[in-house]
This record gives structure tokens, C-alpha cells and sequence, in this order.
């Protein structure tokens, strides 16, 4: 148990040194326009950020943001206001924060100053499909794309391709600021794309609508004629060029948690900030890399970041990527392993579960065969919820990615 609160007490100074508290203060313009600040945002990242810029802005601030269910806000966001919508799949409040964003950013006039502050989880909580596509329809397409394994990057090429704000569309609606136009992105995307976080709402991008079509067609998705024509026709914007910055990333929460533990002892090895791939494999490749580590004496600490993804073979079962880490790194490690992991996604929620993630540690542990099954059902969830496993945060309200530790103590 005190691995445990050790693992779990780094978890949180990782997620703290991500916050819109800690990051968002700094950077924000200071002085105030002629005319208003509209504040515009999405993500599950989007409340904290609104609380921030309205404590901190100065003159006539205003506007609207969306964030998930829950990870709404704790302190006022003034005259800025707030939409609590679905995630990861979109819904009718998903639909009403759109229209409202957008009609909002058309406001916009010269005197004006326009922020949009967007965070990972924006693609579903702020929807307004193009013509021709239905919300219905983008649910479908969206609930697939999230079970069929692909890459985040490449699901939210397609999402933007769907959307009247996605891919640079928010910020043309507000083009009438363009001489005052601030992005602030706290970002949940290997590689920090900005164009790739919240499918970019602001960020003027490459369009693709050939690609996005073939992703979808790889996906297992039936591509009709009519869909194909709403995709190639939502496909040229002219978005305005303006600032952009990101304010934190998985770096920014690996460093933090970096630090701390080489101050207590730790001999950190961090191979990787940026890891994608299926959750299972990665956990099964790291499982040799740390029993090498073991036979090394010491206090080792096996630091990762990135994020993993889930092929889901039977929706029955429940389970989001850092579980099916764990479960595929506890798979490969034999009895007694002086080894404990901790793996949880920074902003609370592994998958669409209510665990951020889990824990095991030798005498946890589930044996191979168990650990099996598990991944054969994608019930990844219920075993930990067996072994006493499951780390329960609630909303953290950011999204940096997932933070994976593997503690390994060898006399």
C-alpha cells in the first residue's frame, strides 16, 4: 500500500504541473482591447482554463467554452459560459455547444480580441456537423472510429472533416479579430499537433478530404456517395494565421514527476515521452525491458507517456488503455517479480470508465492465465476491480495523456 501512495502521489504532482492553474496565468495576454475579449474553448481541459481567463483578463470578458460532464467549473467563469456535453461521443448538448460557439466567434468585430482555449476531448464535447451529415450519423461514425483502434491522430483527421468548427472553421468565423487572435492548446496529442488537438478548431490546416475519406474505408466504415460529397465540399476554409502556443503536454507533466522522484532516490529511466500503439503489446514489451532492469540492484522507476490505444474485440467487457497495459505487462512478468505499475490517464478517465487507471504490485498481481482472458473479453476492468486495483481520481480537468510508472526495487 505505501508503493501504492508513493506511485499515486506522483501521479498527482504530474497532473498538477499540467493544470490550467499552473500553465494558463503566464501566458495570457495582458492590457485589454478596444472592444471585448471573447473567450471560446472546448475540452476536458476547458472549464479550468475559462476560470482562469476570467480571473485574469482584463476589461469586458465574454464568451462560452464546453467541457465534459463533471469536469465543469469550481470557481465562476464570469461572464464566460459553460457547456457540459458528451464524450467521447457526442450528444444534443455536444450539438448546442457548437451552434453556440459559432455563432458566438461570427460575433466577433475588429476591436475585438478572440482566445480559444482548447485541450484534448474537444472533438466530441464541441459539434456542429457539415450539411448533409446528421448528429445521429456523426455519433455512428464517432463510436466506431473510438472502437476501431485507430490512431487519435487519424480519427481526428476525420472528425474535422465532419465539422462546421473543426480544422481551422472556428477561427474563420471569427476572422473579423484576426489582427487579435490568441490559440492557448494544452495539448493530448503525440507529437503536439495543433491542428491534430480537439481536431483544431482554430489552427488553420491542410485539408485532406481524400484521405479522410480512405481512413474511414480502413476503418470498417461504409462510405456513401453522399457522405464522400459532404466531406469534399466542407473541405476549403481559409483560417486566419495567428499565435498559437502550447502550454503543456505529457512532457510537461513527465518532467514534474521527473524531478520529485529523483529527489526521493529513484533512479528514473524515462525511454519514452511519446509512446502510441496497441496498449497490450506496449505493456508485454516493456515487462522484458524492466525484469533486465531487476537484475540491476537499486530503486528503479520506469517512466513513460504517450498514448496507447484498444482494438476492442468484445464490447461487452470494459476497459481503457491503461488497464490493458497493466494487464499486458502483469501477463509476462513470472511470480514474486519485484515489480509494481501504476498507469492512469492524466485527466482522470481510462477510456470511458470512472477509474483514471490501476495499480498491481506482487502480491496483487493476477496470474498469466487470468491476465489472458482478460485481454481476450477486453475486461481489463474487471480484473483490477478484483484484485483491488483501480485508481479512482474523479475529473482532473486537464489532458496531458496517459502517465505510466513501473516501480522496480531489487536489494
Amino acid at each position: 500500500m505505501v508503493l501504492r501512495e508513493v506511485l499515486a502521489g506522483y501521479f498527482g504532482l504530474a497532473v498538477a504541473a499540467a493544470s490550467a492553474a499552473r500553465v494558463l496565468p503566464p501566458v495570457l495576454p495582458q492590457g485589454r482591447p478596444r472592444g471585448r475579449t471573447i473567450v471560446l474553448g472546448c475540452g476536458k481541459a476547458a472549464a479550468a482554463m475559462a476560470e482562469v481567463a476570467a480571473s485574469t483578463l482584463e476589461g469586458e470578458v465574454c464568451g462560452c467554452v464546453v467541457t465534459r460532464y463533471g469536469h465543469g467549473p469550481r470557481q465562476t467563469t464570469g461572464a464566460i459560459e459553460v457547456i457540459e456535453a458528451g464524450h467521447p461521443v457526442p450528444d444534443a448538448a455536444s450539438l448546442d455547444a457548437g451552434r453556440r460557439i459559432r455563432a458566438i466567434a461570427a460575433s466577433a468585430t475588429a476591436d475585438d480580441r478572440v482566445i480559444f482555449l482548447v485541450s484534448g476531448g474537444g472533438s466530441a464535447l464541441m459539434c456542429d456537423p457539415v450539411p448533409g451529415l446528421s448528429l445521429e450519423e456523426k455519433r455512428e461514425i464517432t463510436a466506431h472510429l473510438v472502437r476501431s483502434g485507430m490512431a487519435i491522430g487519424d480519427i481526428n483527421l476525420v472528425r474535422r472533416h465532419l465539422s462546421q468548427v473543426k480544422g481551422g472553421r472556428l477561427a474563420a468565423a471569427a476572422a473579423a479579430a484576426a489582427g487579435d487572435m490568441h490559440t492557448y492548446l494544452i495539448s493530448d496529442v503525440v507529437g503536439d499537433d495543433p491542428a491534430a488537438i480537439a481536431s483544431g478548431p482554430s489552427i488553420a490546416c491542410r485539408h485532406e478530404p481524400e484521405r479522410a475519406i480512405a481512413l474511414l474505408a480502413q476503418s470498417g466504415w461504409t462510405v456513401t456517395t453522399a457522405l464522400a460529397e459532404s466531406i469534399r465540399r466542407a473541405a476549403v476554409i481559409e483560417a486566419p494565421v495567428h499565435p498559437v502556443q502550447i502550454i503543456a503536454n505529457g512532457r510537461t507533466a513527465l518532467d514534474a514527476l521527473t524531478e520529485a522522484a529523483r529527489t526521493d532516490g529513484w533512479n528514473v529511466i524515462r525511454p519514452a515521452d511519446d509512446l502510441s500503439g496497441d496498449a497490450a503489446e506496449v505493456g508485454r514489451v516493456h515487462a522484458a525491458q524492466v525484469l533486465d532492469l531487476a537484475k540491476r540492484p537499486g530503486c528503479h522507476l520506469f517512466v513513460t507517456g504517450g498514448e496507447l490505444t484498444v482494438e476492442v474485440r468484445d464490447r461487452r467487457g470494459r476497459g481503457g488503455p491503461n488497464l490493458e497495459y497493466l494487464t499486458g505487462l502483469m501477463a509476462e512478468l513470472p511470480e514474486g517479480a519485484p515489480i509494481a505499475a501504476l498507469a492512469a490517464d492524466s485527466d482522470g478517465i481510462d477510456g470511458s470508465e470512472d477509474n483514471a487507471g490501476g495499480f498491481f504490485d506482487c502480491a496483487t498481481r493476477a496470474a498469466t492465465t487470468t491476465c489472458q482472458a482478460a485481454l481476450a473479453t477486453n475486461d481489463s476492468y474487471g480484473l483490477f476491480k478484483r484484485i483491488g486495483g483501480l485508481i479512482m481520481t474523479g475529473p482532473t480537468r486537464t489532458n496531458v495523456n496517459d502517465i505510466r510508472m513501473i516501480a522496480v526495487i531489487t536489494p
